[in-house]
């Protein structure tokens, strides 16, 4: 979204009239789901997508029909016969989609507004109102961004906000994909998630390539300064050099942070999960081979480190695809991310648990040693 709205702001900035659409309602089964954008420039070329296939052509032909003249509007599209014989697609949803001619000389503060949230990677929802009778007033095609307190931050419509706006509003931090009540579509846009990042070596380095692709913010942290640099993490917000203990004790680390252990060693490995085990993170997850893992767990035990805590951490980290190579184990990592940062939770298979069920559950702590 944000390369969409800065692509659009670029586009009127230098004289050029933009359509912006954004696929706001899917019944049945569509080829893209709401939440999709796409803008039509002048010259028919786009940036985004809404499915491909004939409805995202119609769409276009009818955006730029609607640049020469014309206000926002809704579009339906019935998947049948009409759209996708040619392709293949006849998957028998319905799609709804917003289309918003943009001309230089226009109001952009929303645009802006929205441009500015997304650049600091702040949470917001957009509101669309696609049934006024259900909705209780507004426009249709009506705009509204909501900040993370449930406050309308600004609109693109000269109606105000319909009543049901809030009762259908859900709050951002509890991530929630698009969905529609009461005649409003609500289109989340989530904040971002930092991806701290413990060892600058070949897995760090790549995931934190990938991770970057996929929004996150990415800060690193090694004591190794020829590893951990500008020219090896180019994308990362932040690079801490320094030795594992002072680099992550004190270090602001909140409920929207993920982290993962990649260290060149058992000992630093230790080290950071000790740090990072009982903060608020998200995400906790280290790399390793059951055998490394649960010595750590020992370790950390003895240490004061809550078994709690220690179920929660994903360990070894990543999703099984038979990874070999440093790529592949990078996206496995990744992969797992994206599904905890987007779903919350994670396809079952072996944790922590099962590893600590073998532990002593009352370990000698150092004080405690004869």
């Amino acid at each position: 979204m944000l390369k969409i709205l800065e692509a659009l702001r670029h586009a009127v900035a230098n004289g050029q009239s933009v359509a912006y659409t954004a696929l706001v309602e899917t019944r049945g089964s569509t080829p893209q789901k709401a939440g999709a954008v796409m803008l039509v420039f002048q010259d028919g070329s786009q940036a985004g997508t809404l499915g491909g296939g004939c409805v995202e052509a119609e769409v276009k032909r009818r955006a730029l029909r609607l640049l020469d003249e014309g206000d926002a509007e809704l579009m339906t599209f019935q998947l049948d016969s009409d759209y996708g014989w040619d392709d293949g697609l006849i998957c028998g949803g319905r799609m709804q989609m917003l289309v918003d001619p943009v001309r230089p000389g226009d109001d952009l503060s929303y645009f802006d507004q929205y441009l500015s949230v997304l650049r600091d990677g702040r949470g917001c929802t957009e509101a669309v109102v696609i049934d006024t009778e259900k909705s209780s007033g507004g426009v249709v095609a009506s705009r509204y961004l909501v900040d993370v307190n449930g406050e309308v931050a600004c609109q693109r419509s000269a109606s105000s906000p319909p009543e049901a706006l809030r009762t259908g509003l859900r709050t951002v931090l509890d991530r929630p994909r698009p969905y529609v009540e009461n005649g409003i579509s609500y289109l989340p846009q989530l904040e971002r998630c930092r991806l701290l990042i413990v060892g600058a070596g070949h897995v760090g380095q790549k995931v934190a390539d990938y991770a970057a692709d996929v929004d996150f913010d990415v800060w690193v942290v090694d004591d190794r300064e020829q590893y951990c640099n500008q020219d090896r993490f180019p994308r990362a917000d932040r690079l801490i050099v320094g030795p594992i203990d002072s680099s992550l004790s004190g270090l602001d680390i909140d409920a929207n942070t993920m982290c993962i252990i990649v260290t060149r060693g058992h000992n630093h490995d230790e080290e950071a999960l000790y740090h990072l085990a009982e903060t608020k993170a998200r995400y906790v997850g280290m790399i390793g081979s059951r055998r490394k893992i649960r010595l750590i767990f020992e370790d950390l035990l003895r240490e004061g480190i809550s078994r709690d805590a220690l179920e929660a951490v994903h360990a070894p980290l990543g999703f099984d695809i038979g990874s070999q190579t440093v790529s592949e184990i990078a996206i496995s990592i990744v992969a797992e991310l994206i599904a905890h940062r987007n779903l919350g939770s994670l396809p079952e298979r072996p944790r922590p648990a099962s590893i600590l069920a073998d532990i002593d559950p009352e370990p000698v702590s150092p004080q405690g040693a004869s």
